[in-house]
């Protein structure tokens, strides 16, 4: 239960970053795409305004009368005013003299309720949009973006923007922006959520083996550390009848003592030197290896740890496990050097215990 509330919160915590992000990337890219798409448009006004005006400037200049140029540019101007940008043709009184809707034609540019708006020198994307932003609610249809004089005339070639088709094209772009958004947002989260859980089962599984493993390697070392009591309790008990020899013959700088074999805790060499500590702390020499004075020690009271020390059953007081295979055994009296039992060595040190 605790599992699938968790795999909950998960997946309510992502959906929340995720649909934060979304609305970030979301606006960042709208904002961008919006304005390229507004500059470009804007650009193709003007160059369609300037081509238009020399257009009809040629055609003065070649002695084609006024009027006849006008029904030729109302002709091809008309029903224009569905596409994104446009043409009209104003005279500089304002007036309204050619005009893709024919019913605009005779109006003044400048009355009210024109079609015709102010123009903005250099206008950028920027401004443009505050602009339309203004006009989409006040329901204005088109905007004016650029004017370019004919020459030899009194005449002015306007451009426009379609503000409901640039509008159109505005919300059919953010559409299709959060649906995209939408689409990738049902396919990464339950993705995550999936991969999350299938990944955090494998880790449990892998903790629950290494829990398994650390209370077996617990188990077992307690039973170790069980064994040793009760070998020494048994040793304890038949000293006497097996060791084969009472004492050993060591040097304290020059006097000699003679150890009691059940005194002695452990014998290790360090720098070549063989040191006998006895169960008091006291620590003397011997001349003989370790090998010599193992041969001569009842092998159910002294186990032989490695190279270096020889321990005597009652000096044992904790095993523990060191890395992942070897055995540290904890003597008193202490030692500065750590007792270390191989893995290879570990099996016949728990057949001396009788395990």
């Amino acid at each position: 239960m605790r599992k699938d509330k968790l795999y909950l919160l998960t997946f309510l915590s992502v959906s929340i970053i995720y649909l934060v992000v979304t609305l970030l990337a979301a606006n960042y890219f709208l904002k961008n795409t919006t304005y390229e798409l507004i500059d470009s448009q804007l650009e193709f006004a003007k160059k369609e305004a300037k081509t238009f005006a020399t257009l009809i400037g040629q055609q003065m200049l070649n002695g084609t009368s006024k009027d006849t140029v006008l029904i030729q540019a109302q002709k091809g101007l008309r029903e224009t005013h569905q596409s994104n940008v446009f043409l009209s043709i104003i005279d500089w009184s304002g007036k309204i003299i050619c005009h893709p809707e024919i019913l605009y034609v005779g109006q003044q540019s400048d009355a009210e309720g024109s079609t015709v708006s102010s123009v903005v020198d250099n206008l950028t994307a920027g401004e443009f949009y505050t602009i339309f932003k203004k006009r989409k609610r006040a329901h204005q249809p088109w905007e004016v973006t650029s004017m370019h004089p004919v020459e030899s005339s009194d005449w002015i070639v306007v451009s426009h923007i379609n503000l409901k088709k640039l509008h159109f094209r505005l919300e059919r772009l953010r559409n299709r922006f959060y649906t995209i958004f939408s689409i990738i947002g049902l396919i990464i989260i339950p993705t995550f959520v999936m991969t999350t859980r299938y990944i955090g089962g494998i880790y449990e599984k892998r903790l629950e083996l290494q829990k398994q493993k650390l209370e077996d390697e617990v188990l077992n070392l307690s039973k170790l550390n069980r064994a040793v009591g009760d070998y020494q309790q048994k040793v304890t008990a038949n000293s006497k009848a097996h060791n084969p020899k009472k004492r050993i013959l060591t040097q304290l700088k020059n006097e000699l003592l003679s150890i009691p074999i059940e005194e002695i805790a452990y014998i290790y060499t360090e720098n070549s030197i063989t040191y006998v500590l006895d169960v008091s702390g006291k620590k003397s020499t011997s001349n003989s290896s370790l090998d010599e004075l193992y041969s001569h020690l009842d092998e159910t009271t002294f186990f032989r740890a490695n190279r270096q020390f020889i321990i005597a059953i009652f000096s044992i007081k904790k095993i523990v496990k060191y890395g992942n295979s070897q055995l540290k055994i904890l003597v008193e009296p202490a030692t500065t050097v750590d007792i270390l039992i191989s893995k290879n060595k570990a099996a016949e040190f728990k057949n001396w215990l009788n395990l």
